[in-house]
């Protein structure tokens, strides 16, 4: 199916839903009823979606909704961060927006604060601003191969001058059941352009139907399929790998559907929800840090190629450090900070191509050489 075929079907269905609801768009999810309260009837009968990621969220956030739609999840979010958060829905179907739009106001007054906007583009380009660019089309319309250039031209610059989406500015991006609806060869884009609106310590959290068979390419190419949250599943693995090709790192599924959603011609497609981090990215310098992983697995393997044993004591680089002090690793280790902190500025650089043991003397010190009485901290005594 070509790019303009996919989009144009998956368009069009929506937008007929946004109209009529339609059972078939994607699984029943259960959210939490109390913010249901505020959200008028309209909006929670024309949502299609596969999980919950609103649950995930946290207090002043700034939360980016891909594909929201009539913006069910916008509005359960918009509650969840509170007044001092931010909520920006992002959807490219103009009778979705429409909706969504009409409710905001309504919704606000409900809760007594405005917190959400919605936002006209397409989730694989989160840097063009389809309102701005048909505002500017008005005034310049294609007519020709010279305009049609000109507009490639001012898309170019609108994502440089204007963005849909600014880089480093969003605290957690998340989704539900929309990422399939992106056409295979602009998914990478996708994936790339979540990492990027993101934060440093920033987390995308999405739901989406994924399969586990790779789809066959006569799947691929039914539009019924496409636009029903099918054809353009990524498999389990692909959904996983796609996160860690992107540049994310402490990946893991905190839920996968035990039954499957919906199984054709022998392939199971079931809804999964993925946490996934932004900050690994930066220079690595020696301070003398130590981890200790403290199991149950034998051995682990982490998102940089670090092979840590249980009970061992490595050498780690200052951003690894902070980052296993972070979720979603730190119940995992036992931290050991070095004797005499080194100051950042004064760090050197620290070679993270590998994973090294470290002495306990590289911590201490080699001239400590302290003697001290029995402690009264050990076996559940009481300790500062």
């Amino acid at each position: 199916m070509s790019i303009i075929n996919a989009e144009s079907e998956v368009r069009k269905r929506y937008a007929a839903s946004a109209q009529i609801a339609e059972a078939r768009l994607c699984c029943p999810v259960e959210y939490d009823a109390e913010y249901l309260k505020v959200i008028p009837q309209e909006v929670i009968e024309r949502d299609y979606g596969c999980g919950d990621p609103s649950k995930y969220l946290r207090k002043g956030e700034t939360v980016l909704d891909l594909g929201s739609g009539t913006g069910k999840i916008c509005f359960i979010a918009a509650q969840v961060v509170g007044a001092a958060g931010k909520v920006i829905g992002v959807d490219m179907t103009d009778e979705m927006l429409a909706v969504a739009r009409t409710n905001a106001p309504i919704v606000a007054e409900r809760i007594g604060y405005s917190n959400v906007e919605f936002r006209k583009g397409r989730i694989q380009d989160l840097g063009l601003d389809l309102d701005l660019l048909e505002a500017e089309l008005k005034k310049r319309p294609i007519t020709d191969a010279a305009s049609f250039l000109a507009a490639d031209e001012l898309a170019r610059e609108l994502r440089l001058k204007s963005p849909l989406i600014a880089s480093d500015s969003i605290d957690t991006v998340v989704s539900s059941c929309v990422l399939n609806l992106v056409e295979a060869h602009s998914k990478r884009q996708l994936f790339e352009e979540i990492f990027r609106v993101l934060r440093l310590g920033g987390r995308a959290v999405i739901s989406d139907i994924v399969s586990d068979e790779v789809i066959p390419e006569r799947l691929q190419n039914d539009p019924d399929l496409w636009s029903g949250c099918i054809s353009g599943a990524l498999t389990e693995e692909g959904f996983l790998a796609a996160f860690a090709e992107a540049g994310f790192y402490g990946i893991q599924i905190l839920r996968r559907d035990k039954q499957p959603w919906r199984t054709v011609e022998g392939i199971e497609f079931r809804s999964m929800t993925i946490e996934a981090f932004k900050g690994k990215q930066g220079p690595c310098v020696e301070r003398n840090q130590a981890v200790i992983y403290k199991g149950p697995f034998k051995e682990v393997l982490d998102d940089d190629n670090h092979r840590m044993e249980r009970g061992r004591r490595y050498a780690v680089c200052d951003k690894t450090y902070n980052i296993y002090r972070q979720a979603p690793y730190s119940g995992s280790f036992e931290f050991v900070e070095p004797f005499k902190p080194i100051p950042f500025e004064e760090a050197g650089p620290f070679d993270c191509s590998r994973a090294s043991l470290r002495h306990p003397r590289e911590t201490k010190g080699q001239e400590y050489n302290i003697t001290t009485e029995a402690s009264q901290c050990c076996n559940g005594g009481t300790c500062g």
